[in-house]
Protein backbone atom coordinates (compact mmCIF):
# COMPACT_ATOMS: atom_id res chain seq x y z
CA UNK A 1 0.00 0.00 0.00
CA UNK A 2 1.50 3.26 -1.10
CA UNK A 3 2.95 5.30 1.74
CA UNK A 4 1.87 2.92 4.47
CA UNK A 5 4.58 1.54 6.78
CA UNK A 6 4.97 -2.21 7.03
CA UNK A 7 4.43 -3.87 10.39
CA UNK A 8 4.37 -7.57 9.62
CA UNK A 9 7.44 -8.63 11.54
CA UNK A 10 8.70 -12.03 10.35
CA UNK A 11 7.79 -14.73 12.84
CA UNK A 12 11.45 -15.38 13.51
CA UNK A 13 11.94 -11.72 14.44
CA UNK A 14 9.45 -11.29 17.26
CA UNK A 15 9.60 -7.93 18.98
CA UNK A 16 9.68 -9.49 22.42
CA UNK A 17 11.40 -12.69 23.51
CA UNK A 18 9.03 -15.59 24.06
CA UNK A 19 8.74 -16.83 27.63
CA UNK A 20 6.58 -19.75 26.48
CA UNK A 21 6.46 -21.16 22.98
CA UNK A 22 2.64 -21.13 23.17
CA UNK A 23 2.20 -17.36 23.68
CA UNK A 24 2.71 -16.03 20.12
CA UNK A 25 -0.98 -15.12 19.88
CA UNK A 26 -0.66 -12.84 22.91
CA UNK A 27 2.55 -11.34 21.51
CA UNK A 28 0.82 -10.43 18.26
CA UNK A 29 -2.01 -8.73 20.13
CA UNK A 30 0.40 -6.84 22.33
CA UNK A 31 3.34 -5.97 20.11
CA UNK A 32 2.31 -5.38 16.50
CA UNK A 33 1.57 -1.71 17.00
CA UNK A 34 4.79 -1.05 18.90
CA UNK A 35 3.22 1.07 21.67
CA UNK A 36 5.48 1.46 24.64
CA UNK A 37 4.26 -0.50 27.64
CA UNK A 38 3.39 2.65 29.62
CA UNK A 39 1.48 4.08 26.63
CA UNK A 40 -0.48 0.86 26.20
CA UNK A 41 -1.38 0.83 29.91
CA UNK A 42 -2.43 4.50 29.82
CA UNK A 43 -4.60 3.90 26.76
CA UNK A 44 -6.33 0.92 28.37
CA UNK A 45 -6.96 2.93 31.57
CA UNK A 46 -8.36 5.86 29.56
CA UNK A 47 -10.73 3.60 27.64
CA UNK A 48 -11.88 1.87 30.83
CA UNK A 49 -12.87 5.12 32.55
CA UNK A 50 -14.47 6.69 29.48
CA UNK A 51 -18.17 7.26 30.37
CA UNK A 52 -19.64 6.31 26.98
CA UNK A 53 -21.78 3.54 25.59
CA UNK A 54 -20.33 1.65 22.61
CA UNK A 55 -16.94 3.22 23.33
CA UNK A 56 -15.00 0.26 21.91
CA UNK A 57 -17.02 0.41 18.68
CA UNK A 58 -16.44 4.16 18.44
CA UNK A 59 -12.70 3.79 18.96
CA UNK A 60 -12.53 1.00 16.40
CA UNK A 61 -14.36 3.10 13.82
CA UNK A 62 -12.09 6.08 14.51
CA UNK A 63 -8.91 4.09 14.03
CA UNK A 64 -10.12 2.37 10.87
CA UNK A 65 -11.10 5.70 9.34
CA UNK A 66 -7.69 7.12 10.25
CA UNK A 67 -6.08 4.17 8.53
CA UNK A 68 -8.56 4.61 5.70
CA UNK A 69 -7.13 8.05 4.89
CA UNK A 70 -3.86 6.35 3.91
CA UNK A 71 -5.47 3.39 2.15
CA UNK A 72 -7.96 5.53 0.24
CA UNK A 73 -5.09 7.60 -1.17
CA UNK A 74 -4.01 4.51 -3.13
CA UNK A 75 -6.25 3.94 -6.22
CA UNK A 76 -5.46 0.21 -6.07
CA UNK A 77 -7.77 0.04 -3.06
CA UNK A 78 -10.74 1.60 -4.88
CA UNK A 79 -13.53 -0.67 -6.15
CA UNK A 80 -14.22 -1.21 -9.81
CA UNK A 81 -12.31 -2.81 -12.70
CA UNK A 82 -8.79 -1.54 -13.47
CA UNK A 83 -8.92 1.81 -15.24
CA UNK A 84 -7.35 2.14 -18.68
CA UNK A 85 -7.13 5.92 -18.41
CA UNK A 86 -3.73 7.05 -17.05
CA UNK A 87 -3.98 8.21 -13.48
CA UNK A 88 -2.72 11.69 -14.37
CA UNK A 89 -5.72 12.13 -16.68
CA UNK A 90 -8.32 11.15 -14.08
CA UNK A 91 -10.36 13.59 -11.99
CA UNK A 92 -10.30 12.91 -8.24
CA UNK A 93 -12.83 15.54 -7.23
CA UNK A 94 -15.41 12.91 -6.21
CA UNK A 95 -12.75 11.06 -4.23
CA UNK A 96 -11.79 14.28 -2.48
CA UNK A 97 -15.42 15.00 -1.63
CA UNK A 98 -15.71 11.56 -0.01
CA UNK A 99 -12.48 12.18 1.92
CA UNK A 100 -13.99 15.42 3.21
CA UNK A 101 -17.09 13.59 4.44
CA UNK A 102 -14.93 10.92 6.10
CA UNK A 103 -12.91 13.65 7.83
CA UNK A 104 -16.19 15.08 9.11
CA UNK A 105 -17.01 11.69 10.62
CA UNK A 106 -13.53 11.47 12.16
CA UNK A 107 -13.92 14.90 13.75
CA UNK A 108 -17.36 13.98 15.09
CA UNK A 109 -16.03 10.74 16.59
CA UNK A 110 -13.10 12.56 18.18
CA UNK A 111 -15.55 15.02 19.74
CA UNK A 112 -17.59 12.15 21.15
CA UNK A 113 -14.54 10.40 22.62
CA UNK A 114 -13.23 13.64 24.11
CA UNK A 115 -16.48 13.87 26.12
CA UNK A 116 -16.20 16.77 28.61
CA UNK A 117 -12.85 17.90 27.20
CA UNK A 118 -14.52 18.87 23.93
CA UNK A 119 -15.42 22.21 25.51
CA UNK A 120 -11.73 22.85 26.16
CA UNK A 121 -11.04 22.27 22.49
CA UNK A 122 -13.70 24.78 21.43
CA UNK A 123 -12.21 27.36 23.80
CA UNK A 124 -8.71 26.64 22.46
CA UNK A 125 -9.87 27.27 18.90
CA UNK A 126 -11.52 30.49 19.97
CA UNK A 127 -8.33 31.77 21.62
CA UNK A 128 -6.28 30.97 18.53
CA UNK A 129 -8.53 33.23 16.43
CA UNK A 130 -8.71 36.21 18.81
CA UNK A 131 -5.15 36.46 20.19
CA UNK A 132 -3.55 39.46 18.44
CA UNK A 133 0.05 38.62 19.35
CA UNK A 134 1.71 36.05 17.09
CA UNK A 135 4.15 34.90 19.78
CA UNK A 136 1.32 34.24 22.23
CA UNK A 137 -0.66 32.39 19.57
CA UNK A 138 2.36 30.23 18.65
CA UNK A 139 2.99 29.44 22.31
CA UNK A 140 -0.65 28.48 22.78
CA UNK A 141 -0.53 26.12 19.80
CA UNK A 142 2.72 24.61 21.03
CA UNK A 143 1.36 23.99 24.53
CA UNK A 144 -1.69 22.31 23.04
CA UNK A 145 0.49 19.95 21.00
CA UNK A 146 1.73 17.89 23.95
CA UNK A 147 0.77 14.19 23.86
CA UNK A 148 1.61 12.97 27.34
CA UNK A 149 -1.82 11.34 27.86
CA UNK A 150 -4.40 9.69 25.56
CA UNK A 151 -6.71 12.66 26.11
CA UNK A 152 -4.03 15.10 24.96
CA UNK A 153 -3.21 12.89 21.97
CA UNK A 154 -6.87 12.77 20.97
CA UNK A 155 -7.06 16.54 21.44
CA UNK A 156 -4.12 17.04 19.03
CA UNK A 157 -5.69 14.62 16.54
CA UNK A 158 -9.02 16.44 16.71
CA UNK A 159 -7.24 19.73 16.00
CA UNK A 160 -5.32 18.36 13.01
CA UNK A 161 -8.35 16.63 11.48
CA UNK A 162 -10.48 19.78 11.87
CA UNK A 163 -7.90 21.84 9.99
CA UNK A 164 -7.60 19.20 7.30
CA UNK A 165 -11.38 19.07 6.94
CA UNK A 166 -11.47 22.83 6.27
CA UNK A 167 -8.70 22.58 3.67
CA UNK A 168 -10.36 19.62 1.97
CA UNK A 169 -13.67 21.44 1.84
CA UNK A 170 -11.92 24.25 0.00
CA UNK A 171 -10.25 21.88 -2.46
CA UNK A 172 -13.59 20.30 -3.39
CA UNK A 173 -14.72 23.69 -4.73
CA UNK A 174 -12.23 23.31 -7.59
CA UNK A 175 -13.63 22.19 -10.92
CA UNK A 176 -11.06 19.41 -11.17
CA UNK A 177 -8.76 17.73 -8.63
CA UNK A 178 -5.70 15.98 -10.13
CA UNK A 179 -4.30 12.88 -8.47
CA UNK A 180 -1.18 14.63 -7.16
CA UNK A 181 -3.31 17.13 -5.25
CA UNK A 182 -5.61 14.40 -3.93
CA UNK A 183 -2.67 12.27 -2.80
CA UNK A 184 -0.84 15.22 -1.22
CA UNK A 185 -3.97 16.19 0.69
CA UNK A 186 -4.43 12.75 2.20
CA UNK A 187 -0.67 12.49 2.67
CA UNK A 188 -0.91 15.41 5.10
CA UNK A 189 -3.57 13.52 7.02
CA UNK A 190 -1.44 10.38 7.04
CA UNK A 191 1.50 12.33 8.46
CA UNK A 192 -0.66 13.77 11.24
CA UNK A 193 -1.97 10.31 12.14
CA UNK A 194 1.56 8.89 12.05
CA UNK A 195 2.65 11.52 14.59
CA UNK A 196 -0.19 10.62 16.98
CA UNK A 197 1.28 8.94 20.07
CA UNK A 198 -1.76 6.92 21.17
CA UNK A 199 -3.93 6.61 18.04
CA UNK A 200 -1.74 5.55 15.13
CA UNK A 201 -3.19 2.55 13.25
CA UNK A 202 -1.17 2.97 10.05
CA UNK A 203 0.52 -0.43 10.10
CA UNK A 204 -0.29 -2.79 7.25
CA UNK A 205 -1.52 -5.48 9.63
CA UNK A 206 -1.85 -4.66 13.31
CA UNK A 207 -3.95 -5.88 16.20
CA UNK A 208 -5.19 -4.48 19.48
CA UNK A 209 -6.49 -6.43 22.49
CA UNK A 210 -9.62 -4.27 22.76
CA UNK A 211 -10.66 -5.12 19.19
CA UNK A 212 -9.09 -8.40 18.20
CA UNK A 213 -9.00 -10.74 21.19
CA UNK A 214 -10.39 -14.17 20.31
CA UNK A 215 -12.52 -15.70 23.07
CA UNK A 216 -13.51 -18.97 21.40
CA UNK A 217 -11.50 -21.76 23.12
CA UNK A 218 -11.46 -23.89 19.95
CA UNK A 219 -9.65 -21.18 17.99
CA UNK A 220 -7.19 -20.49 20.80
CA UNK A 221 -6.39 -24.18 21.10
CA UNK A 222 -5.96 -24.41 17.32
CA UNK A 223 -3.43 -21.57 17.28
CA UNK A 224 -1.48 -22.83 20.27
CA UNK A 225 -1.27 -26.43 19.03
CA UNK A 226 0.38 -25.61 15.70
CA UNK A 227 3.81 -27.30 15.60
CA UNK A 228 6.76 -24.91 15.75
CA UNK A 229 6.96 -21.24 16.73
CA UNK A 230 7.33 -19.93 13.16
CA UNK A 231 4.27 -21.88 12.00
CA UNK A 232 2.36 -20.82 15.10
CA UNK A 233 3.04 -17.14 14.47
CA UNK A 234 2.00 -17.45 10.82
CA UNK A 235 -1.26 -19.18 11.73
CA UNK A 236 -1.98 -16.67 14.51
CA UNK A 237 -1.29 -13.77 12.12
CA UNK A 238 -3.62 -15.29 9.53
CA UNK A 239 -6.46 -16.03 11.96
CA UNK A 240 -6.31 -12.60 13.61
CA UNK A 241 -6.22 -10.90 10.20
CA UNK A 242 -9.24 -12.86 8.94
CA UNK A 243 -11.27 -12.00 12.04
CA UNK A 244 -10.23 -8.34 11.67
CA UNK A 245 -11.51 -8.38 8.06
CA UNK A 246 -14.81 -9.85 9.23
CA UNK A 247 -15.02 -6.95 11.66
CA UNK A 248 -14.48 -4.50 8.79
CA UNK A 249 -17.43 -6.06 6.97
CA UNK A 250 -19.56 -5.81 10.11
CA UNK A 251 -18.71 -2.11 10.37
CA UNK A 252 -19.67 -1.30 6.77
CA UNK A 253 -22.91 -3.28 7.13
CA UNK A 254 -23.82 -1.30 10.23
CA UNK A 255 -22.96 2.07 8.66
CA UNK A 256 -24.85 1.24 5.44
CA UNK A 257 -28.09 0.36 7.22
CA UNK A 258 -28.15 2.77 10.20
CA UNK A 259 -30.41 5.85 9.99
CA UNK A 260 -28.48 9.01 9.22
CA UNK A 261 -28.96 12.70 8.58
CA UNK A 262 -25.92 12.67 6.28
CA UNK A 263 -26.15 9.91 3.63
CA UNK A 264 -23.03 11.15 1.83
CA UNK A 265 -21.03 10.80 5.03
CA UNK A 266 -22.15 7.19 5.41
CA UNK A 267 -21.19 6.51 1.79
CA UNK A 268 -17.73 7.95 2.47
CA UNK A 269 -17.23 5.80 5.56
CA UNK A 270 -18.11 2.65 3.63
CA UNK A 271 -15.60 3.41 0.86
CA UNK A 272 -12.78 4.20 3.30
CA UNK A 273 -13.37 1.09 5.40
CA UNK A 274 -13.50 -1.09 2.29
CA UNK A 275 -10.20 0.42 1.13
CA UNK A 276 -8.67 -0.73 4.43
CA UNK A 277 -10.16 -4.20 3.92
CA UNK A 278 -8.65 -4.49 0.46
CA UNK A 279 -5.28 -3.20 1.63
CA UNK A 280 -5.08 -5.60 4.56
CA UNK A 281 -6.19 -8.54 2.40
CA UNK A 282 -3.49 -7.74 -0.15
CA UNK A 283 -0.87 -7.40 2.58
CA UNK A 284 -1.81 -10.73 4.17
CA UNK A 285 -2.06 -12.72 0.95
CA UNK A 286 1.21 -11.29 -0.36
CA UNK A 287 3.01 -11.98 2.91
CA UNK A 288 1.81 -15.57 3.11
CA UNK A 289 2.62 -16.20 -0.54
CA UNK A 290 6.16 -14.80 -0.33
CA UNK A 291 7.23 -15.50 3.22
CA UNK A 292 5.49 -18.58 4.61
CA UNK A 293 7.86 -21.02 2.88
CA UNK A 294 11.14 -19.28 3.80
CA UNK A 295 10.06 -18.64 7.39
CA UNK A 296 8.87 -22.19 7.99
CA UNK A 297 12.02 -23.54 6.34
CA UNK A 298 14.26 -21.32 8.45
CA UNK A 299 12.49 -22.38 11.62
CA UNK A 300 12.82 -26.07 10.74
CA UNK A 301 16.48 -25.62 9.84
CA UNK A 302 17.15 -24.01 13.22
CA UNK A 303 15.44 -26.93 14.97
CA UNK A 304 17.57 -29.44 13.05
CA UNK A 305 20.81 -27.58 13.74
CA UNK A 306 20.07 -27.60 17.46
CA UNK A 307 20.19 -31.40 17.49
CA UNK A 308 23.68 -32.78 18.32
CA UNK A 309 25.11 -34.92 15.52
CA UNK A 310 25.19 -38.08 17.65
CA UNK A 311 21.44 -37.77 18.32
CA UNK A 312 20.30 -37.31 14.72
CA UNK A 313 19.66 -40.99 14.07
CA UNK A 314 17.38 -41.24 17.08
CA UNK A 315 15.26 -38.23 16.14
CA UNK A 316 15.28 -38.74 12.37
CA UNK A 317 11.74 -40.10 12.14
CA UNK A 318 10.38 -37.29 14.33
CA UNK A 319 12.13 -34.63 12.26
CA UNK A 320 10.84 -36.15 9.05
CA UNK A 321 7.28 -36.16 10.40
CA UNK A 322 7.73 -32.56 11.56
CA UNK A 323 8.90 -31.58 8.08
CA UNK A 324 5.79 -33.17 6.56
CA UNK A 325 3.60 -31.25 9.00
CA UNK A 326 5.29 -27.96 8.10
CA UNK A 327 4.89 -28.74 4.40
CA UNK A 328 1.16 -29.13 4.97
CA UNK A 329 1.05 -25.88 6.95
CA UNK A 330 2.82 -24.08 4.07
CA UNK A 331 0.39 -25.48 1.51
CA UNK A 332 -2.53 -24.53 3.74
CA UNK A 333 -1.36 -20.94 4.18
CA UNK A 334 -0.56 -20.51 0.49
CA UNK A 335 -3.98 -21.94 -0.39
CA UNK A 336 -5.62 -19.47 1.99
CA UNK A 337 -3.65 -16.62 0.41
CA UNK A 338 -4.66 -17.62 -3.12
CA UNK A 339 -8.31 -17.97 -2.13
CA UNK A 340 -8.30 -14.61 -0.37
CA UNK A 341 -6.72 -12.87 -3.34
CA UNK A 342 -9.28 -14.35 -5.72
CA UNK A 343 -12.23 -13.46 -3.50
CA UNK A 344 -11.11 -9.86 -3.03
CA UNK A 345 -10.52 -9.33 -6.74
CA UNK A 346 -13.95 -10.70 -7.50
CA UNK A 347 -15.67 -8.57 -4.84
CA UNK A 348 -13.91 -5.30 -5.63
CA UNK A 349 -13.56 -5.52 -9.40
CA UNK A 350 -16.88 -7.19 -10.22
CA UNK A 351 -19.44 -6.73 -7.47
CA UNK A 352 -19.00 -3.41 -5.66
CA UNK A 353 -19.93 -0.04 -7.11
CA UNK A 354 -17.02 2.05 -8.46
CA UNK A 355 -16.65 5.58 -7.20
CA UNK A 356 -17.48 6.97 -10.62
CA UNK A 357 -21.02 5.65 -10.19
CA UNK A 358 -21.61 8.17 -7.36
CA UNK A 359 -24.13 5.82 -5.68
CA UNK A 360 -26.87 6.88 -3.32
CA UNK A 361 -26.98 5.41 0.17
CA UNK A 362 -29.77 3.02 -0.87
CA UNK A 363 -27.74 1.77 -3.83
CA UNK A 364 -24.69 1.47 -1.64
CA UNK A 365 -26.59 -0.47 1.03
CA UNK A 366 -27.70 -2.99 -1.57
CA UNK A 367 -24.12 -3.32 -2.85
CA UNK A 368 -22.76 -3.76 0.67
CA UNK A 369 -25.32 -6.50 1.38
CA UNK A 370 -24.37 -8.25 -1.86
CA UNK A 371 -20.63 -8.09 -1.19
CA UNK A 372 -20.97 -9.09 2.46
CA UNK A 373 -23.13 -12.07 1.50
CA UNK A 374 -20.19 -13.39 -0.53
CA UNK A 375 -17.16 -12.15 1.39
CA UNK A 376 -18.27 -13.09 4.91
CA UNK A 377 -18.71 -16.80 4.16
CA UNK A 378 -15.52 -16.69 2.08
CA UNK A 379 -13.50 -15.38 5.04
CA UNK A 380 -15.26 -17.72 7.45
CA UNK A 381 -14.57 -20.59 5.10
CA UNK A 382 -10.84 -19.83 5.14
CA UNK A 383 -10.87 -19.93 8.95
CA UNK A 384 -12.65 -23.29 8.94
CA UNK A 385 -10.28 -24.57 6.24
CA UNK A 386 -7.27 -23.65 8.40
CA UNK A 387 -8.81 -25.48 11.35
CA UNK A 388 -9.60 -28.59 9.35
CA UNK A 389 -6.18 -28.65 7.70
CA UNK A 390 -4.49 -28.41 11.10
CA UNK A 391 -6.53 -31.23 12.58
CA UNK A 392 -9.14 -29.25 14.53
CA UNK A 393 -12.89 -29.86 14.38
CA UNK A 394 -14.41 -26.41 14.68
CA UNK A 395 -18.04 -25.51 15.35
CA UNK A 396 -18.93 -22.67 12.99
CA UNK A 397 -21.70 -21.25 15.17
CA UNK A 398 -19.36 -21.04 18.17
CA UNK A 399 -16.34 -19.73 16.30
CA UNK A 400 -18.25 -16.87 14.65
CA UNK A 401 -20.95 -16.38 17.29
CA UNK A 402 -23.56 -16.80 14.57
CA UNK A 403 -26.21 -19.53 14.52
CA UNK A 404 -26.71 -19.13 10.79
CA UNK A 405 -22.99 -19.56 10.06
CA UNK A 406 -23.20 -23.33 9.59
CA UNK A 407 -25.97 -23.09 7.00
CA UNK A 408 -24.20 -20.27 5.13
CA UNK A 409 -20.92 -22.18 5.13
CA UNK A 410 -22.63 -25.35 3.92
CA UNK A 411 -24.25 -23.42 1.08
CA UNK A 412 -20.89 -21.91 0.24
CA UNK A 413 -19.13 -25.29 0.34
CA UNK A 414 -21.77 -26.84 -1.91
CA UNK A 415 -21.37 -24.05 -4.43
CA UNK A 416 -17.56 -24.30 -4.37
CA UNK A 417 -17.68 -28.08 -4.80
CA UNK A 418 -19.92 -27.69 -7.86
CA UNK A 419 -17.74 -24.92 -9.30
CA UNK A 420 -14.49 -26.79 -8.92
CA UNK A 421 -16.07 -29.97 -10.28
CA UNK A 422 -16.72 -28.02 -13.50
CA UNK A 423 -13.11 -26.79 -13.54
CA UNK A 424 -11.77 -30.33 -13.02
CA UNK A 425 -13.99 -31.71 -15.77
CA UNK A 426 -12.84 -28.98 -18.16
CA UNK A 427 -9.23 -29.76 -17.26
CA UNK A 428 -9.70 -33.46 -18.05
CA UNK A 429 -11.34 -32.65 -21.39
CA UNK A 430 -8.57 -30.22 -22.26
CA UNK A 431 -5.86 -32.72 -21.29
CA UNK A 432 -7.43 -35.43 -23.43
CA UNK A 433 -7.24 -33.10 -26.43
CA UNK A 434 -3.44 -33.10 -26.22
CA UNK A 435 -2.01 -35.89 -28.39
CA UNK A 436 1.22 -37.74 -27.90
CA UNK A 437 3.12 -35.48 -30.29
CA UNK A 438 2.51 -32.44 -28.13
CA UNK A 439 -0.01 -30.87 -30.47
CA UNK A 440 -3.47 -29.92 -29.30
CA UNK A 441 -6.68 -29.48 -31.16
CA UNK A 442 -7.50 -26.18 -29.47
CA UNK A 443 -5.58 -23.01 -30.19
CA UNK A 444 -2.77 -22.12 -27.84
CA UNK A 445 0.95 -21.39 -27.75
CA UNK A 446 1.87 -24.24 -25.39
CA UNK A 447 0.28 -27.70 -25.31
CA UNK A 448 0.48 -27.73 -21.51
CA UNK A 449 -0.09 -24.04 -20.80
CA UNK A 450 -3.53 -24.84 -19.40
CA UNK A 451 -1.95 -26.94 -16.62
CA UNK A 452 -0.45 -23.91 -14.90
CA UNK A 453 -3.76 -22.10 -15.19
CA UNK A 454 -5.53 -25.07 -13.61
CA UNK A 455 -3.01 -25.15 -10.76
CA UNK A 456 -3.68 -21.49 -9.98
CA UNK A 457 -7.38 -22.27 -9.57
CA UNK A 458 -6.49 -25.40 -7.63
CA UNK A 459 -4.46 -23.45 -5.06
CA UNK A 460 -7.37 -21.06 -4.52
CA UNK A 461 -10.25 -23.55 -4.52
CA UNK A 462 -9.15 -27.13 -4.97
CA UNK A 463 -6.68 -27.49 -2.12
CA UNK A 464 -9.15 -26.21 0.50
CA UNK A 465 -11.71 -28.70 -0.83
CA UNK A 466 -9.22 -31.54 -0.63
CA UNK A 467 -8.52 -30.76 3.01
CA UNK A 468 -12.07 -29.88 4.01
CA UNK A 469 -13.55 -33.04 2.50
CA UNK A 470 -10.73 -35.42 3.53
CA UNK A 471 -10.18 -36.62 -0.04
CA UNK A 472 -8.50 -40.06 0.34
CA UNK A 473 -6.30 -39.76 -2.78
CA UNK A 474 -4.93 -36.30 -2.11
CA UNK A 475 -1.25 -37.29 -2.33
CA UNK A 476 -1.53 -39.10 -5.67
CA UNK A 477 -3.63 -36.27 -7.13
CA UNK A 478 -1.11 -33.63 -6.05
CA UNK A 479 1.84 -35.69 -7.32
CA UNK A 480 0.24 -36.21 -10.73
CA UNK A 481 -0.60 -32.51 -11.14
CA UNK A 482 2.78 -31.29 -9.88
CA UNK A 483 4.74 -33.63 -12.16
CA UNK A 484 2.68 -32.54 -15.16
CA UNK A 485 3.12 -28.86 -14.35
CA UNK A 486 6.90 -29.15 -13.85
CA UNK A 487 7.56 -31.29 -16.94
CA UNK A 488 9.72 -29.63 -19.61
CA UNK A 489 8.50 -31.99 -22.31
CA UNK A 490 5.18 -33.68 -22.84
CA UNK A 491 5.05 -37.04 -21.03
CA UNK A 492 2.12 -39.11 -22.38
CA UNK A 493 2.18 -41.42 -19.36
CA UNK A 494 2.21 -38.49 -16.94
CA UNK A 495 -0.60 -36.81 -18.85
CA UNK A 496 -2.66 -40.02 -18.68
CA UNK A 497 -2.10 -40.24 -14.90
CA UNK A 498 -3.20 -36.61 -14.48
CA UNK A 499 -6.36 -37.23 -16.51
CA UNK A 500 -7.19 -40.36 -14.50
CA UNK A 501 -6.66 -38.51 -11.20
CA UNK A 502 -8.75 -35.57 -12.41
CA UNK A 503 -11.62 -37.85 -13.39
CA UNK A 504 -11.43 -39.68 -10.05
CA UNK A 505 -11.44 -36.34 -8.23
CA UNK A 506 -14.42 -35.20 -10.31
CA UNK A 507 -16.37 -38.31 -9.30
CA UNK A 508 -15.52 -37.62 -5.66
CA UNK A 509 -16.68 -34.01 -5.94
CA UNK A 510 -19.96 -35.08 -7.54
CA UNK A 511 -20.64 -37.48 -4.68
CA UNK A 512 -19.61 -34.82 -2.16
CA UNK A 513 -22.05 -32.36 -3.74
CA UNK A 514 -24.91 -34.81 -3.16
CA UNK A 515 -23.77 -35.47 0.41
CA UNK A 516 -23.62 -31.77 1.27
CA UNK A 517 -27.07 -31.21 -0.25
CA UNK A 518 -28.41 -33.82 2.17
CA UNK A 519 -27.13 -32.06 5.28
CA UNK A 520 -29.75 -31.11 7.86
CA UNK A 521 -29.11 -27.37 7.53
CA UNK A 522 -29.68 -27.55 3.74
CA UNK A 523 -32.88 -29.60 3.76
CA UNK A 524 -35.36 -27.69 1.59
CA UNK A 525 -32.66 -25.26 0.33
CA UNK A 526 -32.47 -25.64 -3.45
CA UNK A 527 -29.17 -25.25 -5.24
CA UNK A 528 -29.14 -22.17 -7.44
CA UNK A 529 -27.25 -23.53 -10.43
CA UNK A 530 -27.60 -20.33 -12.43
CA UNK A 531 -26.08 -18.21 -9.64
CA UNK A 532 -23.29 -20.76 -9.21
CA UNK A 533 -22.56 -20.65 -12.95
CA UNK A 534 -22.39 -16.84 -12.81
CA UNK A 535 -20.01 -17.05 -9.84
CA UNK A 536 -17.85 -19.52 -11.78
CA UNK A 537 -17.76 -17.15 -14.74
CA UNK A 538 -16.52 -14.38 -12.45
CA UNK A 539 -13.89 -16.65 -10.92
CA UNK A 540 -12.58 -17.56 -14.36
CA UNK A 541 -12.42 -13.88 -15.27
CA UNK A 542 -14.68 -14.04 -18.35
Amino acid sequence: MAGLPRSIAPPSEATAPATDERDVYDQLLRDTRGLRREHAAAREAWLARLPLERKVELLFELEILLKGLACFANPRNHPGPPRRTPIVAQDFREHTALAREALGRIVHTCRTLLADQERAFVFQRYLETVLPDDRARTRLVGDAGAQETPEQSLFVLRHAMTNLYEVTAGVTRLQRVPYRLFYALLGVGQREVGACAYFNPLHALEFRPEFDRITNPQMLELIRNVPGEAARRLVALTVLSLFRMLRYLGLVERVAREPTDSPRRSVAVVYLVLSVLRSDARALSGYLRRRSGPLLGAGFEADVLRVPAHELAGVYDGLRARGAELRDVKATLEGAAANLRLEMRRAFEREFLPLEAAPSLDELSAAVARVAANLKPALQNVVMFLGRSLGARLDAAGVFDDRAAQRVLSERLRRDVWMFAQIVRAFAMKARSVDASGQERWAGSSPLGFVREFMSYFRAMGYPLLRTADYPHVDTFLAAMTNLRDADLLDPAGLARAVAEAERFHAFLSALFDAISGREELVGVDFDRRAAAEALRLYLGD
